[in-house]
């Protein structure tokens, strides 16, 4: 099974030849345009799937308000803004996401959410939050977010930087299965395609071991199966407090 995974695989890597030799141009045209109103579809129904499970995620931001009840969220991969309705009324938000063609949906999700104070967007990889000051949030956010970014390691240490004392990292990713599983098996498979039609995604990542090592000084984290496609069915969700 192994050497047939690996056949496959490199398959898959021979036919997706023609579109990297299509140059940088053609896929940063994707990125920038298709890719922007792909995931705003998306995120709709992921949204109708996952309500559920993102109300009793982000139930869990307003404990950490500030004592005068002031809250400041930092959202990274914000992509079109899909989970600003379920943060509290009143927090104030700082969003970033490296592709800056998410800015026209980012609007539109916050024409529908006016009880938010919205501070600013910033393009910025999960990797580099320089623009964010140490210790300046109270928590930071991240759905289907760590499958994308070039480092998880790095990222979460930025995260664990901007958060204040006490603050809170809120996750919730897609994650490999269980090595034993089917699904393991077409996740491997699938990786060279998914990650080309999926901005880069690795659909096959054991996500919870980079927090667990995160440095964290305490990690909420629950494994679920969600009512998606079996290829993206598990996650893991919850917080980790700095």
């Amino acid at each position: 099974m192994a050497f047939l995974c690996d056949a496959f695989k490199a398959a898959t890597n021979v036919l997706l030849l023609p579109f990297r030799a299509a140059g940088t141009f053609t896929y940063k045209l994707y990125e920038r345009h298709v890719m922007p109103f792909f995931l705003y579809r998306m995120s709709k129904y992921y949204n109708k799937k996952m309500c559920d499970m993102k109300k009793e995620l982000f139930r869990t931001l307003a404990e950490f308000r500030q004592p005068d009840g002031q809250l400041t969220v930092l959202e990274i991969g914000c992509g079109p803004g899909t989970n600003f309705q379920f943060f509290p009324p009143g927090c104030k938000v700082i969003c970033t996401d490296p592709n800056p063609g998410m800015q026209k949906y980012l609007r539109k999700s916050l024409e529908n959410d006016e009880n938010l104070v919205f501070e600013r967007f910033v393009v910025a990889s999960g990797e580099d939050l320089s623009s964010v000051e140490d210790e300046s949030v109270d928590a930071v956010v991240g759905t289907l977010v760590l499958c994308t970014v070039g480092n998880v390691t790095s990222t979460l240490r930025e995260a664990r930087r901007v958060l204040r004392p006490g603050g809170a990292y809120l996750f919730l990713e897609h994650v490999a299965a269980d090595p034993s599983t089917w699904t393991s098996t077409i996740q491997h498979l699938m990786q060279p395609l998914w990650y080309y039609i999926a901005d880069g995604c690795r659909v096959n990542q054991a996500t919870w071991k980079h927090l667990e090592a995160a440095g964290f000084s305490e990690l909420r984290l629950r494994h679920v199966q969600t009512p998606l496609m079996f290829i993206i069915k598990p996650h893991i969700m919850g917080c980790a407090l700095k």
